[in-house]
């Protein structure tokens, strides 16, 4: 699965590219090899970044599904007790 940007995300990323370079680096950075760069990066790191954050994913859902057992949970077969409960605060 390839990782791709709406046109208006990766105009923004080509830009913010062109502009790293240009303040950060000797020379400055053209707007065709600036996504270059960025296809690049989206097709080698992207997928280590994706899957990492699956795995994020993957681990809080489990977490939230173990808790469910204790907010859902419903104590079984509670008539009788509560029938007991009821009579002895009749008497």
């Amino acid at each position: 699965m390839s990782i791709q940007l709406s046109k208006e995300a990766r105009a923004e990323a080509v830009t913010s590219i062109e502009r790293y370079f240009a303040e950060n680096m000797d020379e400055r950075i053209g707007n065709i090899a600036a996504g270059a760069l960025l296809g690049f990066f989206l097709e080698e790191i992207g997928p280590c970044i994706y899957n990492q954050a699956v795995t994020d994913v993957q681990e809080k859902l489990q977490v939230r599904i173990a808790e469910l057992d204790l907010e859902a949970h419903e104590d079984e077969f509670q008539y009788w007790p509560r029938q007991a409960k009821a009579a002895k605060g009749r008497r």
